[in-house]
């Protein structure tokens, strides 16, 4: 797979994380319970086995796995805890949590996703999208992980702005792909909230979020896919998400890691849903992302500054402790693999990779900062 190939993926799939992000509950199906989290984000305790992810028709003989068939060795917290990550959710046995939302919402989102996919369409690129990273390639790799940080940023309306790890495989002119992070997006989600969020692309080219299509196998009672994180103004909140693939099922799990080896699965997407990674994935990576406004500037990224020259071994890089798991399910500093800085905006944002090595060699592994103000210029 060639570089420029690879690089037209990564850009043309980010705008599709804009698209419809319709994280909805089956009103036909009556809910065992529901919690109120604030006035607009309600969720419904599904039955496990009605849920709308199982709509799918590649699913039609899908039996769920309830359980990571082994965990990884190496899927530890050694950087901080998931604390800003807790929800007062608690479905009963047997049930998941789905985000209801309200037909405005769905109509929005709707409008939003037409018209940034037609674009796509017809320009190959976004213009208004801009990202700094790294991604290492050509793999296969069985996973990804990361700790990193995201600020509840001020954002217009109609723009967004997130941090995201992410693993994905392409083919000619196909794709097939994964990604979780920290988003804010108003227009989707329908407030300035940061929230957590999943996203793939399967083996029919189409991007989906959250549970908004069918796919995503809920099992976490607790911890739905997509929650709103509570954080104060320019506040930091803190995720180790972990996108890895079974070794036996070969479905592709998301879980959050905590400290002290306290690990959470929140569900998965099923093997059947994709047809380039059978075998693992042949990209990873993590950065960060923004979506500027057709009317205006461009949003901030991560902490909203240019990062910090080298990154100071005592501060806080937006992303720690990346690692990926190789084809043997061995788990390495993502620094171990040939990595590529990813830079489209220079002027409006930065990326600067940490220098971790002995004898500093400390528990935040493989790390790097990204942020910027952005601006009219980008």
């Amino acid at each position: 797979m060639s570089r420029a190939f690879t690089m037209d993926l990564i850009v043309n799939l980010v705008p599709l994380l804009f698209s419809a992000a319709l994280v909805y509950s089956d009103q036909s199906t009556v809910p065992l319970k529901s919690f109120k989290i604030s006035e607009n984000v309600i969720y419904d305790c599904i039955d496990i086995y009605k849920q709308p992810g199982l709509d799918h028709p590649l699913l039609r003989n899908h039996k769920i796995q309830m359980k990571p068939s082994f965990s990884p060795h190496d899927s530890t917290n050694k950087t901080g805890n998931n604390a800003t990550y807790k929800t007062k959710i608690a479905c009963p046995y047997g049930t998941v949590p789905i985000l209801r939302n309200t037909k405005e919402f769905n109509t929005d989102a709707q409008i939003f996703a037409e018209k940034h996919f037609n674009q796509i369409l017809a320009d190959g690129l976004d213009p208004l999208t801009h990202i700094a990273g790294v991604r290492s390639e050509p793999g296969p790799y069985r996973g990804v992980q990361a700790f990193f940080k995201a600020y509840n940023l001020d954002l217009r309306d109609d723009e967004a702005s997130y941090n995201q790890i992410y693993i994905g495989s392409g083919l000619n002119n196909g794709a097939n792909f994964l990604m979780t992070g920290l988003m804010i997006n108003p227009s989707l989600y329908g407030n300035d909230s940061v929230w957590t969020f999943g996203f793939f692309q399967g083996k029919d080219g189409k991007g989906c979020y959250n549970t908004g299509c069918p796919g995503f196998v809920q099992l976490s009672p607790r911890n739905p896919i997509a929650f709103p994180v509570g954080m104060k103004p320019l506040e930091a909140g803190n995720i180790h998400p972990f996108i890895h693939q079974d070794n036996q099922t070969g479905n592709w799990w998301l879980s959050t890691l905590g400290y002290n080896s306290f690990k959470v699965d929140i569900g998965y997407w099923p093997k059947e849903l994709f047809n380039l990674m059978d075998n693992g994935g042949n990209i990873v990576g993590a950065g960060g992302v923004v979506h500027a406004s057709p009317f205006g500037s461009s949003p901030a990224m991560g902490h909203g500054q240019f990062p910090k020259q080298p990154v100071p071994l005592d501060g806080s890089p937006t992303f720690s402790d990346v690692k990926v798991m190789n084809s043997k399910y061995e788990s390495h500093r993502m620094d171990y693999f040939p990595i590529e800085k990813l830079l489209d905006s220079p002027q409006c944002y930065g990326i600067e990779i940490g220098i971790n090595e002995p004898p500093h060699h400390d528990h935040r592994g493989f790390f790097f900062d990204v942020g910027g103000p952005g601006g009219n210029t980008c």
